[in-house]
């Protein structure tokens, strides 16, 4: 049996065109046979009128009907008429066949026309999702800022310019005690919760930050819908076949190859439950090791994905931090305890008086290695006095005692290394103790009965006045006589 050959387009098209110049020669060619046959006809007819021979004509085939001679009638069907009907329905039927050949013929070369080109249409699709990068922002060359403007030799100059800063240059104004909690925080943790009433400038105070650093803080405002790490990070399209990237993905792309110090600030996120979509953030920043500290972005890899990415993941940065403000009202979740041990708080309650003459500060030049030798240093060249230290252990076991809460070692840990940043930004170990203990201790007892509780809190508030000195810790003080009210 023969090889059936393949079938070629280009060809059926040619085909295609012959056929049709054919069918329109055919045509040409008929018309002008009719004309030609017609023209002779009424020459003739003119011809015989001329001579007066078809008045003749018509007498003659009159008389031949008129006498009935059915013999000869039938003779003339049989040997005229009948031969020339049969010719007709001959031509008839053969033009009818060439014309239905080819309308078969062209219908067929056009049906296979359009199937070949579906399927060629279809490889070339196929073939350029192959080659297609799911990934458009992340594959580009991203540069990172500049690190320009001045150096700063110690972390209490470091908060001293940042407060000026934000007076001079942008009109917002913070105290000392905040910018040193701010500061000690970031040295302590890279996840951060501003929280207070609105208008206190919670987003105003990371956004002036960014400026101050030269490299704007990122803004992310939360949904109430969010659940998954895919809110935060995208999720790759099956219809589209490309990678929905947000912002946050390309600000951590961007800070992975980057020297610089980077904020992420997560607007209002306890609008949605920060235990839901922030989840595996708060696992991996547990991991001592950064280089360890990878999040899956998609589940395969391909050739052409980003060199940053591996195996479909993308690491963590070191040097981004992650910011949320929190409003506490009603239409917001409350933040978990795990959220609170992991974060460090600080709390925006009241505006301060404006200050400083006006003269423009000039903007920081610090990396994140910078920033980090500067709050390593601070570490290890102050610790807690041993006395302090000897407090908190009989804090410790008098709250435990009283109200079946401890500090635990990751606790433990973030206050000693925020007392020691916190004093090294020019602040008072008694004052960076009281801050720390009101945000990270004593608030886990919100999370008791507090109306069966009202005079365990009284006793505690005289306790610590014993422990600590009458005067010597106004924020715990004032956070236990707030929540012996709830």
């Amino acid at each position: 049996m023969a090889e059936k050959k393949p079938f070629n387009k280009q060809k059926a098209r040619a085909r295609i065109r012959r056929r049709s110049r054919r069918r329109s020669v055919t045509s040409i060619v008929m018309f002008i046979l009719i004309c030609l046959m017609g023209g002779c006809l009424l020459a003739v007819l003119i011809h015989l009128q001329s001579q007066g021979l078809l008045r003749d004509i018509f007498t003659l085939i009159k008389a031949f009907f008129v006498a009935k001679d059915m013999d000869v009638a039938i003779i003339v069907f049989w040997l005229l008429v009948i031969p020339i009907l049969l010719l007709i329905i001959l031509l008839a039927n053969l033009i009818r066949r060439r014309k239905f050949l080819y309308y078969r013929k062209t219908w067929e070369d056009t049906f296979r026309i359009a199937v070949e080109e579906e399927r060629e249409a279809f490889e070339a699709q196929q073939e350029k999702e192959k080659h297609v990068k799911r990934f458009s922002a992340l594959g580009e060359a991203i540069e990172e800022p500049p690190i320009e403007g001045k150096r700063v030799n110690s972390l209490l100059e470091f908060c001293e310019r940042f407060r000026s800063f934000a007076a001079n240059n942008l009109r917002l104004y913070y105290t000392e005690a905040q910018v040193r909690e701010f500061i000690a925080s970031l040295a302590v943790s890279h996840i951060l919760i501003l929280q207070g009433m609105s208008g206190t400038g919670k987003t105003s105070l990371t956004y002036a930050f960014g400026e101050f650093l030269g490299n704007p803080a990122t803004i992310i405002p939360v949904q109430p819908m969010w659940k998954e790490r895919s809110d935060l990070l995208g999720y790759y399209n099956e219809f589209t076949k490309k990678y929905n990237e947000t912002a946050l993905l390309r600000k951590m792309y961007e800070a992975n190859a980057g020297r610089a110090i980077y904020i992420t600030v997560l607007d209002e996120m306890n609008i949605a439950r920060v235990e839901y979509y922030f989840a595996e953030f708060l696992s991996l920043l547990e991991i001592p090791n950064p280089e360890l500290r990878y999040l899956e972005v998609v589940s395969d890899t391909w050739e052409d994905d980003p060199k940053a990415l591996k195996d479909g993941r993308i690491k963590l940065p070191e040097n981004m931090w992650f910011v949320g403000t929190v409003n506490n009202d009603d239409s917001t979740f409350a933040i978990s305890d795990k959220v609170y041990d992991r974060a460090m708080i600080i709390d925006l309650e009241n505006r301060t008086q404006p200050f400083g003459d006006g003269t423009r500060e000039e903007k920081v030049a610090i990396s994140y290695a910078e920033f980090n030798e500067l709050a390593e240093h601070a570490k290890m060249g102050y610790e807690l006095t041993k006395r302090n230290e000897r407090r908190l252990k009989e804090l410790d076991d008098y709250l435990i005692d009283k109200f079946q809460i401890t500090f635990g070692n990751r606790i433990m840990r973030q206050i000693k290394n925020y007392i020691s940043v916190y004093v090294n930004c020019g602040g008072d170990e008694l004052e960076a103790l009281d801050d720390i203990l009101c945000k990270k201790v004593l608030r886990k007892l919100v999370y008791k009965d507090l109306s069966l509780l009202r005079k365990q809190l009284r006793e505690a508030a005289k306790y610590l006045e014993t422990l600590f000195g009458v005067g010597k810790m106004p924020s715990c003080l004032d956070f236990l006589e707030r929540i012996g009210r709830m």
